[in-house]
């Protein structure tokens, strides 16, 4: 008999903390107290109709199972993650009245069976658990096969092509997906003996195929590091059940590597090597000194690289750094690839920058600021110059000119930003082609890597690069390794919005380093002071609060509060600002063109509860597919929540669901100009976009944005933060919440600080002036 994942192998069912992440109406174990089990442990055996409830966080599961003899559907509990409607089921565990909810049937363990009535084997095949097979041809391969119909498949599958609708192509596509699901299924028992939710099954076998279960019994460490969703705590579970003792030089290696990556996650290049010795110990409960030779032997090995920190004066201290090989790669990368392309002069270029500018002028109708001519001679002349400033303060405008004037010389440029809309808006404004990064680089799933690098450089003289501020150490060092040695390099960005997801602070550390020339735009021009979103963010930007009235012109005013106390109004308001309010008094698309920014991931106001009610609210019905909690519908907005490079889709992309097949277990999202498929297995990878976190904003830009803003976001409630939502908006914010939490927002400048030498690396060749 399985285990059901999540036990512990020793008692019925190691149950989860009540309350986690429960919808109102499931209760989930102990959330309410029950009577003395009916039945001693016993056995249930049926077809699943539903899944009511899954909590991907602790697998534990709602379910509705038709039972022969019972007129009813019985309501099942347990950790039952990773079951599909039609399978057959036999549970074992007891039965419990709970004294909300009523009889249940509480799942100790289950094993999946063959169905062995026509209806179960019908409902089995369409349930799309084998690849191919649907409702329709279920229904056919049952009518023709009858009882034998699953025995057919399994063992004389060339008999399919006697079923209507069935060639050689076809049948041959069901014979290989009735071994895949059969490699599945052993890989999802092994799995379960091992407490392991059966959901990742299938992640596990797509990975690692025949090999799946032996190279999890070999370093079940592995499964941390190559499948998105398992993390340390359950690779180390498996170690465990497998015999690898806790002390075990392997497991902490694999913890060590596992906090250098969640370090890498919070933005940090390396870490302190105390710090990451004491975290390590506390997470593996071992004592420090293990860790700390864990960490010398990755050295040796070269998964690591340690090296000592500066102390005050240049003194070399006794603290030192660890990274990730890949990570010490890319920051020196950066530093030794910025240092070549200052070192190489620029192409030759005869030209007059006064009459160049005057020709833009004349050609643009209009008049320069100073700040904005003085950039222009330096991108003359400059290997590589920064360009940063808010909204309102001339970026596109200086990015137009120096685009212009360099084209009419001759020049090769390149136009490029990380994310698809953050080039969209760069192709609209400069009216030139322009590519996101992976796209530059040419990305090549086949290879997974990038086809442009220094053995085949950019074709390019000058590279303008745009929102900076989003990319990472690593994106930051493959740009830098596809430049030819004499292109130039034009970094624009805003460097007061947030740093980038991934690792580093590349545009802070660049400015900083004072390595290269720098152009800082602060003066807002007079046609963008019009705009109260413009001049706010600039408020919010000087610890200001915001403006909450109208300013003196025709335009409609473009930035609002809308005041309210508890966080069920704030809840209700957005809703209908977004379906409601906004569409009609400003005729936006509530799903295309309004996008709601939340500080923070979970609570009433988090991503999460906000995507739910306003899914519910603007696409409520259609075809739609469930995966453990989320639900999908065709037409909902959607989100990539990791870079998936096999699919060539990025963290933070936002699609939306344009068609769901049953039969090949897949669901289609499209990205812009493009139509990117989903295996069920991946769907992990996938939330709902109607709401989403400031972080994930990044680079995007909206029409109108609704930011709710309470003190149950206290700890996220920071200035840099609230400017860069502010900024996201091209015509409308709203904010939403109370003043209280508006304050602290502006007033609080703490920034999270991120472990990074690439300023120092750089600084090393800043000019003598700097230095000093």
């Amino acid at each position: 008999m399985k285990e059901a994942p999540g036990g512990d192998g020793a008692s019925a069912l190691s149950l989860p903390v009540p309350g986690r992440g429960r919808p109102r109406g499931v209760s989930e174990a102990r959330s309410h107290a029950l009577t003395a089990s009916t039945e001693r442990n016993t056995t249930l055996e049926g077809v699943l109709d539903r899944i009511v409830y899954a909590n991907e966080d602790n697998a534990w599961s709602v379910i509705r199972i038709v039972v022969p003899r019972r007129r009813e559907p019985v309501t099942a509990v347990g950790n039952l993650l990773g079951v599909q409607p039609g399978e057959s089921l036999r549970l074992a565990g007891c039965w419990i009245t709970d004294r909300k909810y009523g009889e249940q049937f509480r799942v100790d363990s289950y094993v999946t069976v063959k169905p062995a009535t026509l209806v179960g084997i019908e409902r089995y095949l369409g349930s799309g658990l084998v690849r191919g097979i649907g409702k329709v041809m279920a229904a056919r391969l049952v009518k023709h096969f009858a009882l034998t119909t699953l025995e057919v498949i399994d063992r004389d599958p060339d008999r399919l092509t006697e079923v209507p609708g069935i060639g050689p192509v076809r049948s041959a596509r069901i014979r290989r997906a009735w071994a895949e699901q059969r490699q599945i299924q052993e890989v999802m028992v092994f799995l379960q003996s091992h407490a392991v939710s059966p959901a990742y099954a299938v992640k596990i076998y797509k990975e690692y195929g025949d090999r799946a279960i032996a190279v999890v019994r070999d370093d079940p460490y592995r499964l941390a590091v190559d499948i998105f969703g398992i993390g340390f705590k359950t690779a180390d579970r498996i170690a465990a059940n497998l015999g690898i003792p806790p002390t075990s030089p392997r497991r902490a290696a694999a913890g060590v590597l596992h906090m250098l990556g969640e370090l890498s996650d919070q933005g940090h290049v390396f870490a302190p090597r105390g710090r990451l010795v004491e975290e390590a110990a506390e997470m593996l409960a071992v004592e420090p000194t293990r860790v700390e030779s864990a960490v010398d032997d990755l050295a040796r090995a070269g998964s690591v690289v340690v090296e000592p920190l500066p102390g005050p004066g240049g003194v070399v201290s006794d603290i030192s750094a660890v990274y990730l090989r890949s990570l010490h790669i890319a920051e020196t990368g950066i530093a030794e690839r910025i240092e070549l392309l200052l070192r190489i002069p620029t192409l030759p270029l005869a030209i007059d920058i006064e009459r160049a500018i005057q020709w833009f002028e004349a050609r643009a109708e209009i008049v320069l600021a100073a700040r904005q001519r003085d950039a222009i001679g330096r991108a003359a002349t400059c290997k590589v110059l920064v360009i940063t400033g808010g909204p309102g303060t001339g970026k596109t405008t200086l990015v137009n000119a120096i685009i212009q004037i360099l084209e009419r010389k001759g020049r090769r440029i390149l136009l490029a930003a990380p994310t698809g809309r953050a080039a969209q808006r760069l192709r609209e404004t400069t009216g030139r082609e322009a590519k996101t990064v992976h796209r530059l680089l040419e990305w090549a799933p086949g290879s997974m890597g990038f086809e442009r690098n220094s053995d085949r450089p950019l074709e390019a003289d000058v590279l303008v690069l745009d929102e900076v501020s989003m990319i990472d150490t690593v994106l930051a060092y493959h740009i830098l390794k596809a430049l030819p040695a004499h292109c130039q390099l034009i970094l624009v960005g805003d460097v007061d919005q947030l740093p980038s997801v991934g690792a580093g602070c590349v545009l802070r550390d660049v400015i900083l380093s004072g390595a290269v020339e720098v152009v800082k735009l602060d003066e807002i021009f007079r046609q963008a002071e019009q705009s109260l979103v413009i001049v706010n963010a600039h408020r919010v930007n000087r610890g200001e609060m915001p403006l909450l009235r109208g300013v003196e012109s025709e335009r409609e005013p473009d930035f609002f509060m809308v005041e309210r106390t508890e966080p069920e109004e704030v809840l209700a308001t957005v809703k209908r600002l977004v379906a409601e309010r906004i569409p009609a008094r400003f005729h936006l698309d509530p799903v295309e063109d309004v996008q709601v920014l939340t500080p923070m991931h979970r609570g009433t106001l988090g991503a999460g509860s906000l995507n739910a009610e306003l899914q519910a609210l603007l696409n409520p019905s259609g075809q739609s597919l469930t995966r453990g909690s989320r639900t999908f519908r065709v037409g909902d907005k959607v989100m990539q929540i990791r870079n998936n490079y096999s699919l060539v889709v990025w963290n933070g992309d936002i699609g939306r669901v344009t068609a769901i097949d049953e039969i090949e277990r897949e669901v289609e999202v499209r990205y812009d100009d493009r139509v990117v498929k989903y295996d069920y297995s991946d769907l992990d990878e996938l939330v709902l976009g109607y709401a989403c976190s400031i972080h994930k904003s990044q680079g995007s830009e909206y029409p109108a944005v609704v930011i709710p803003l309470h003190t149950q976001h206290y700890v996220m409630l920071q200035r840099n933060l609230l400017y860069t939502a502010i900024t996201r908006a091209r015509e409308l914010v709203v904010l939403v919440g109370s003043r209280r939490a508006l304050a602290i927002a502006v007033k609080n400048r703490r920034i999270e600080e991120r472990f990074t030498r690439l300023a120092e690396r750089l600084a090393a060749f800043a000019p003598a002036h700097v230095r000093g």
